[in-house]
């Protein structure tokens, strides 16, 4: 990788280009202004000192004195307003006025001869006093010429005229202060640029060292968190987002050991009871006996086959829902009726309720699937004799389905993780996948799927969108609350 390639280096050139780019904006605007602001206000400067001594010379041209006092008084105003004062005879030049020849000068003859006195002819014409920069032996000076009138004819011309060296000098001056001001302030911007660049590029390669860590599997080592900017939050979401991948493969690695297990027995359960039944002649009690326990690891398998096959249609966004109205109680009374033979082997009490017409709009297959899971989950999980009590409830915006339970609760620090793919409180059965699979797909609907946990209580409550309640027979008497219809796995068996 070039130098130009690394981030810190395009940040320096970027701040160093940034700041060379004001420093010559300011330099492009500034000098040129100050210049023009210099040159004219000394030439307001100029007309108004010449204004002030037209008067002099305006008594001493009318008095018809000789050219030697007239001479004097363009030397006095000279001295005066610290300027180079020529006077100037107006006359008629082809039908125009202009300025014809020199009257009288403060300064060498020879050099005031030279100039074209552009704002003389100015004023001449104009009849007011005029300003302007002119050369005058190769250098630039600043005019001001005012006309002098005697029985109010012009006839005269008096130009007061000052080199510009000291506005040129001011202006350099300036231009010297702004570059090497501006050579100070790129030298800073390249050093703090330099600086804070590399502090930014030193967490960004602290960043992909960690990224390398996590991809290599280690999950070991968050970032230090050192500022609340955008690189702090990054930080912080990817120090979160590494606790969730070292949660993650923790739960896969589990779940590997809990899939084998959950693979291996009933495999190996199968091969004994094949070998049995081949190599033994069993009776037929025993040959009975046999096949229900064969039939028992064929439907376990059947169940790890499935909740594998959901969560890779999850994965791959291919689990197709329909939407329709469905009856919570109604789908959890039909369930709870499959359900008869596990709560009879439980010796369970299964009751279902409901307050309200509790109608969703979902999937009712998938709906169908989720109860089915939390009331396998509730008897797996809980002591023999845990009563469980199903409740289908309208709220104001969402049906709910709560499936409850009276066992020992869920630990405070599973709770957290139940419906985490792979994870499982005990590891002594299940695959940690069948609540993960229920709350991805309440999640589908646009529904949810939370739990409450206490001792001697666990509730699962299933939200769904609220659908109009179903019309027709019976709809009235849905409405409104009804009792436990128990499901019983034996009669008079205790909650």
């Amino acid at each position: 990788m070039s130098r130009l390639d690394t981030l810190r280096n395009r940040l320096v050139l970027l701040i160093f280009a940034i700041t060379a780019a004001a420093i010559g904006f300011v330099y492009l605007y500034v000098v040129p202004q100050l210049e023009s602001s210099l040159t004219a206000e000394k030439l307001r400067r100029l007309e108004r000192l010449g204004i002030e001594g037209a008067p002099q010379l305006t008594s001493a041209l009318r008095a018809g004195t000789p050219d030697a006092v007239v001479a004097k008084a363009v030397r006095e105003i000279s001295q005066d307003t610290e300027t180079r004062v020529t006077l100037l005879a107006a006359g008629d030049q082809g039908g125009v006025l202009a300025p014809e020849f020199v009257l009288a000068d403060s300064g060498d003859e020879p050099t005031a001869i030279q100039g074209s006195y552009d704002s003389a002819s100015a004023a001449v014409e104009a009849g007011t006093a005029r300003s302007g920069v002119e050369t005058i032996a190769g250098e630039r000076v600043g005019t001001s010429a005012v006309p002098i009138a005697d029985d109010g004819e012009i006839r005269w011309v008096a130009v007061l005229s000052s080199p510009l060296d000291d506005v040129e000098d001011n202006v350099a001056l300036i231009r010297r202060q702004i570059l090497i001001a501006g050579a100070i302030a790129l030298a800073a911007a390249s050093l703090a640029g330099f600086w804070a660049a590399g502090a930014v590029s030193r967490r960004l390669r602290r960043l992909r060292r960690a990224a390398e860590q996590v991809a290599d599997g280690d999950f070991t080592h968050p970032i230090p968190i050192d500022s609340s900017d955008e690189l702090g939050q990054l930080a912080r979401t990817f120090n979160e987002m590494q606790r969730r991948l070292a949660r993650l493969d923790s739960a896969r690695k589990e779940f590997i050991a809990n899939a084998s297990h959950e693979l291996r027995t009933p495999i190996f359960s199968l091969g004994g009871f094949v070998e049995l039944l081949e190599t033994e002649k069993p009776s037929a009690t025993e040959r009975k006996q046999f096949m229900g326990e064969i039939r028992g690891q064929i439907d376990r398998l059947q169940k790890l086959t499935a909740d594998l096959l959901d969560l890779s249609k999850l994965d791959a966004d291919a689990m197709e829902l329909r939407s329709e109205p469905v009856d919570l109680k109604e789908v959890a009374r039909e369930l709870a009726a499959d359900f008869r033979p596990a709560a009879r082997l439980h010796r369970s009490k299964l009751q279902v309720r409901g307050r309200g017409a509790a109608v969703a709009m979902a999937d009712p297959d998938r709906v169908a699937q989720i109860i089915r899971i939390l009331l396998d989950n509730a008897l797996a999980h809980t002591a023999r004799g845990t009563s469980v009590t199903v409740t289908a409830v309208r709220g104001n915006a969402s049906a709910e389905l709560i499936v409850g339970d009276e066992g020992r609760g869920i630990e405070p620090r599973s709770v957290e993780r139940v419906f985490d793919r792979f994870y499982t409180g005990d590891t002594s059965s299940g695959s940690g996948l069948g609540l993960a699979i229920a709350a991805e797909l309440a999640e589908l609907m646009d529904g949810e799927l939370e739990v409450v946990s206490q001792r001697g209580f666990t509730a699962f409550t299933l939200s769904l969108p609220l659908a109009e309640p179903i019309q027709g027979p019976g709809a009235e008497a849905g409405a409104r609350d009804t009792g436990p219809e128990p499901v019983h796995g034996e009669q008079g068996s205790r909650a």
